[in-house]
């Protein structure tokens, strides 16, 4: 079955879709009068009232180090390009680099159109704009990424802790409301889905060859 036939690439393409309008919605929808903060927002907030300390403070420091600044946009990225180039999977380090990319340029729009104002009390250092949580963006669009790479239960299952973790880490801190995290989660996650579908051919071309070692190489 080709990769243009291949159904996972409509999906892709419709999820990815569906994802990034809700998450536009979303952003959108808090400019209305009296919705920002909404009411999920306050939940949560009253949820982690309170002074942030022990092991959960730890935790989210952890993350808003490795989610932001050089790690998330250079050390994380090339280290992982270089794990799937050595692993021979040149359309894969491909995607994931054009998917963070085009992840991280929405997000910083979407920050810029909107404006949205962080909650108050911030515990650590952030650029303006509060919507949408480019922390949450970049783990939704690593971790979809790599799902999408190697289609595995644990893949899977990273991807939704990893996202859950660090959007309870950015409102723990106060770096954001409860809907940036989500609105950053839906942002990154339908980035990395669309961009999959432009990469499905070569995608689906190197999911044979390592599914098929022996006739790949027999080819040769």
């Amino acid at each position: 079955m080709s990769a243009r036939r291949d159904p996972r690439t409509r999906a892709w393409v419709w999820w990815g879709v569906g994802l990034l309008a809700v998450g536009i919605a979303l952003g959108a929808a808090l400019l209305l009068p009296g919705a920002d903060p909404t009411v999920f927002d306050l939940w949560w907030e009253g949820i982690l009232s309170g002074t942030p300390d022990g092991p959960a403070l730890a935790v989210s420091l952890f993350m808003d180090l490795v989610g932001g600044g050089r790690y998330a946009t250079l050390w994380i990225p090339l280290s992982l390009v270089a794990v799937l180039l050595a692993a021979r999977r040149p359309w894969g380090a491909g995607y994931l680099v054009v998917a963070l990319l085009a992840s991280a340029a929405l997000v910083q729009v979407l920050k810029h159109v909107l404006g949205r104002a962080r909650p108050e009390d911030i515990l650590v250092i952030a650029d303006v704009g509060s919507f949408p949580s480019g922390h949450v963006a970049n783990a939704a669009t690593v971790t979809i990424a790599l799902w999408i790479i190697l289609p595995r239960w644990w893949t899977a299952t990273l991807a939704g802790c990893w996202i859950a973790l660090m959007a309870f880490a950015r409102t723990y801190v106060s770096a954001h409301w409860l809907t940036d995290t989500l609105g950053g989660a839906l942002i990154g996650s339908g980035v990395a889905l669309l961009v999959a579908a432009a990469f499905a051919r070569g995608l689906s071309v190197e999911r044979r060859v390592h599914r098929t070692p022996g006739r790949a190489d027999a080819r040769r």
